[in-house]
């Protein structure tokens, strides 16, 4: 269970990140309140996951899945950047956090 609950910390955080980028180009209540709220559920399942899992490995897989999502985000929703290079670095980010779960 601490696993599901890191994996949907990681994808509030990656809401989270986009709706920063919302919140730049349109500033709404709505948009600012799905910002909190995501972190908040973000930060919630984080502490619900380290409850059983090492501080380590979580903070590391929360914060690759949020890395990777925020920058693959990034290229589908802003038409940023999809050189090899970019996409080979978030590659390398989503292996290393299931490198940490294998060895957990």
């Amino acid at each position: 269970m601490a696993w599901l609950y890191l994996i949907a910390a990681g994808l509030f955080e990656m809401t989270g990140v986009a709706m920063i980028n919302k919140w730049h180009r349109d500033r709404t209540w709505l948009t600012l309140t799905l910002l909190l709220a995501s972190f908040g559920a973000s930060f919630l399942c984080l502490s619900l996951a380290m409850k059983t899992l090492p501080m380590g490995t979580a903070y590391a897989v929360w914060t690759g899945i949020g890395t990777a999502g925020g920058a693959i985000l990034g290229m589908v929703l802003y038409d940023e950047s999809t050189d090899w290079r970019r996409v080979l670095c978030i590659g390398v980010i989503l292996a290393a956090a299931v490198g940490l779960k294998l060895i957990s």
